[in-house]
């Protein structure tokens, strides 16, 4: 029996796959406990539909994160902090203080898990920092580190 799975079950499918299982098997176990549904060609319509759906709407998600990669690119984030000889800062700028300093100033809501920052800044000048925005966009933000 052709069954769509709706929810995963170890070792036999995972949610939305079609596949051919023993009738009884289907019937005692499956159908019984809501794991998945009898493959008719009403449902196969659904489960099409629910897909092309599903990837129009990770397709807008991608456009927006395509746009706010360009708006991020002309901005310069102003961090202003005390420095001491040689421009070397009192503690560090982190990518908390960058997310923060974002939706502070410029109002972008950005999560400081996505600001790519191998290590805190320590010093004056001019950074470019790397933004995972979306699993296949990357963006880059300039910050300036200004004495205070």
């Amino acid at each position: 029996m052709k069954v769509i799975f709706t929810k995963d079950v170890k070792g036999k499918g995972k949610k939305g796959e079609v596949k051919d299982v023993s009738d009884g098997y289907a019937r005692n176990y499956l159908l019984k406990n809501n794991l998945a549904e009898e493959a008719t060609p009403g449902n196969l319509k659904a489960l099409e539909a629910k897909k092309k759906k599903q990837q129009q709407q990770e397709e807008e998600v991608k456009k927006e994160a395509e746009l706010l990669k360009n708006e991020l690119a002309d901005l310069t984030v102003e961090i202003k902090a005390k420095s001491g000889d040689g421009g070397r800062l009192f503690g560090s700028i982190t990518s908390k203080h960058i997310a923060d300093t974002l939706k502070k100033d410029y109002g972008y809501k950005i999560d400081k898990r996505k600001i790519d920052l191998d290590s805190p800044i320590r010093t004056l000048g001019y950074t470019k920092v790397p933004v995972k925005l979306h699993q296949d966009v990357t963006g880059t933000i300039n910050v300036h580190v200004a004495e205070a």
